[in-house]
């Protein structure tokens, strides 16, 4: 087997190709040729980025049921593309289709860009009847209520690369939330709404679970990291980041850093021992902890891991599957807070941050690694990575709970930074330009009744979003720059009144 050289090694997107029997051996073979051809130009480096993986030509209902149902066991397929590139009977697929718990896109395209058309004849319009056969491939799906993503185009379109790449991405996503175990230390912030929510109902739309467990169960096994290793830890600190001097080993405060390193070791040994991928934190709920984690945090959510603040499960789920849809993509990705505007004079901007915890893989530059107090918590003062985040193109989005279904809520913004440096405020922060701007923003997402803590990305877009809002049946509202507060007020009623008539169907 080749090596997997994509962001997403052990995952694979099976390709489907529907023909029928009447066409006869010869016809047959020609079409796996081109089928596999279609399929290879499509796994070229550089274009989607999970592996695909081509299966034999499919014509009979049996074959369909069959690959369907070896799609839905394996732990490696992730998601499929069908394309008819003859007529395929669309009743053959009535069965498989049905029992297909994988996502589909239904690549609508043909082996020949051109038509050669001094020489074409029936023999070469029995063979290229994509055009015929995708439209009664397409109408099952539609009578079966699959929902799927149709692409049309050319394998060579850089177009059709782009689209498919981008669902690709989306199905890593839905895999890895589907996979995702979420290690909760305490409960959320006490009174606070919006960090509240049905883990059992999250677990049947998205797949992850969520364990709670007492922050003592951390401490046990953070104080039982070696001096060794935490001393080892520090001085990669000191290689990596501009520490100040007070933590570093002859300065005054490196025991504070060295308490960063263990609790650091602390989390990765009980997350990896665990097999969680994302976890929450909360001030009001630290146990033995000496600091509120923050360095480790950080850490930690740049090699990937979701996290949440407050006790908040559902943006730690979605840090991590966004992490995840990000991979292999410039920029970067984060667990972000709205904290406060600059309403004027110039172009109002949001300045995003929380206490301690905003991940280094948006970084504009080396971080710093600072101590500070911290106002709240009542724990010794916390270490933490000090940094602007790198302007560019970016998505906030944020995961609620509204009762009846939840709703992902996202707002493209241009990341700027700050007007001027901001030399008291100890932590990292991002400052960015909502889309269409920050009053429409501001009363759309309060209209969406999105939360307070998002995910800021600048590696996953809204096509993306959208990919895999549609693959785990999750409304999503989104805010750009076409985006004002009236017509979303009835986006939203009109959203409210199909996804009630839906359940209830």
């Amino acid at each position: 087997m080749e090596t997997d050289t994509t962001p997403y090694p052990g995952h694979e997107i099976w390709f489907f190709t529907g023909s029928q029997g009447l066409y006869g051996d010869d016809v047959l073979r020609q079409v796996a040729e081109q089928s596999r051809s279609i399929s290879e130009t499509l796994g070229r480096p550089g274009k989607v980025p999970v592996r695909i993986v081509w299966k034999p030509v499919l014509t009979d209902a049996d074959a369909i049921r069959r690959i369907c149902l070896e799609a839905n066991a394996s732990d490696t397929c992730v998601g499929v593309i069908v394309w008819m590139h003859t007529f395929s009977p669309a009743k053959m697929w009535i069965a498989g289709l049905s029992a297909l718990d994988r996502p589909v896109l239904h690549l609508h395209t043909q082996y020949n860009l051109s038509l050669p058309w001094s020489s074409i004849d029936m023999d070469f319009m029995n063979l290229n009847q994509a055009a015929h056969g995708d439209r009664e491939f397409a109408h099952i799906e539609s009578r079966l209520g699959i929902d799927r993503k149709i692409v049309a185009g050319h394998a060579t379109d850089p177009r059709v690369t782009r689209r498919i790449a981008t669902w690709a991405r989306a199905t890593a996503g839905r895999h890895a939330s589907r996979t995702l175990r979420l290690a909760r230390f305490g409960d959320n912030m006490r009174d606070v709404a919006v960090t509240e929510g049905d883990k059992v109902e999250a677990q049947l739309r998205f797949g992850f679970s969520v364990n709670t467990y007492a922050v003592n169960d951390l401490v046990t096994v953070v104080d039982e990291i070696e001096d060794k290793a935490a001393a080892e830890l520090a001085s990669e600190y000191c290689e990596l980041y501009d520490v100040v001097p007070a933590l570093r080993p002859d300065g005054i405060r490196h025991d504070a850093l060295l308490y960063a390193a263990r609790q650091e070791l602390g989390l990765r040994t009980f997350l990896t021992e665990g097999g969680f991928t994302a976890f929450t934190t909360n001030f009001e709920d630290l146990g033995g902890l000496r600091q509120l984690p923050g360095l480790a945090v950080q850490r930690l959510m740049a090699d990937g891991y979701g996290f949440g603040g407050e006790g908040d499960w559902k943006t730690s789920a979605l840090l991590r599957t966004m992490k995840v849809m990000g991979l292999g993509q410039p920029g970067g990705t984060t667990f972000m807070e709205d904290y406060t505007y600059h309403l004027g004079p110039g172009t109002p901007r949001v300045l995003g941050a929380h206490m301690l915890e905003v991940c280094p893989s948006v970084a504009a530059d080396r971080p710093r690694c600072e101590i500070h107090p911290l106002s709240i918590g009542g724990r010794e003062d916390p270490v933490r990575l000090v940094f602007d985040a790198a302007k560019g193109p970016a998505v906030v989005v944020g995961l609620s709970d509204l009762g009846d279904r939840f709703r992902l809520t996202a707002n493209t913004v241009d990341v700027v930074g700050p007007k001027e440096r901001l030399p008291r405020l100890p932590v990292a922060r991002a400052v960015w330009q909502p889309h269409p701007s920050l009053a429409e923003s501001a009363e759309g997402w309060l209209l969406a009744g999105a939360p307070h803590h998002t995910v800021l990305s600048s590696a996953v877009d809204v096509a993306t979003l959208d990919d895999y809002a549609a693959m785990t049946g999750v409304e999503l509202v989104t805010i750009d720059e076409h985006t004002t507060s009236d017509r979303l007020a009835k986006e939203l009623r009109w959203n409210a009144a199909y996804h009630r008539l839906a359940q209830a169907l």
